[in-house]
């Protein structure tokens, strides 16, 4: 099955929100104003496409000048139908690259019982830096803080 990446548009902003009552039911899915607030701020959205349309969503935000700015990774979902296919990959990847070209390292917070990510995250030269207790709301699930430094070689997958 292909996919491809394109940047977000705001017609796709109830798809994601759809998409993350679906990935967050135990915890505060994002709205779709949540969404319209991320791209109206300017920060980096990506999505994954398929024919049937959009299956994947991610996103970043870049604060500081080239060679002095942090990126922290705001969310990647992926419909669960297209989990496993290399879309969460892909999008972890476009942010990265985008990432790279002002060298900032880059922040996230993920589930600590979300292994499928954090190995995704550790392929991509990520390494637990902290964690959050009870990060998640409401279902109070803790996260681990990771970090990458900017322009990390990862693990060929």
């Amino acid at each position: 099955m292909s996919f491809r990446l394109a940047p977000l548009g705001r017609t796709d902003l109830a798809r994601c929100a759809e998409l993350e009552t679906v990935l967050f039911p135990g915890d505060d899915p994002w709205r779709e104003s949540a969404f319209r607030a991320e791209l109206a701020a300017g920060h980096h959205y990506v999505g994954a496409y398929t024919d049937g349309g959009l299956v994947g969503y991610a996103g970043l935000s870049v604060r500081g000048p080239r060679g002095g700015a942090e990126a922290n990774v705001h969310t990647i979902g992926v419909d669960p139908r297209w989990q496993g296919q290399g879309i969460g990959r892909a999008l972890l990847r476009a942010l990265l690259a985008r990432a790279d070209e002002f060298d900032a390292p880059v922040y996230l917070e993920v589930r600590t019982d979300n292994a499928a990510a954090i190995g995704l995250y550790e392929a991509h030269g990520f390494t637990r830096i902290g964690m959050r207790r009870r990060y998640y709301w409401p279902s109070g699930a803790d996260a681990y803080t990771m970090a990458r430094p900017a322009h990390v070689a990862e693990e060929a997958t």
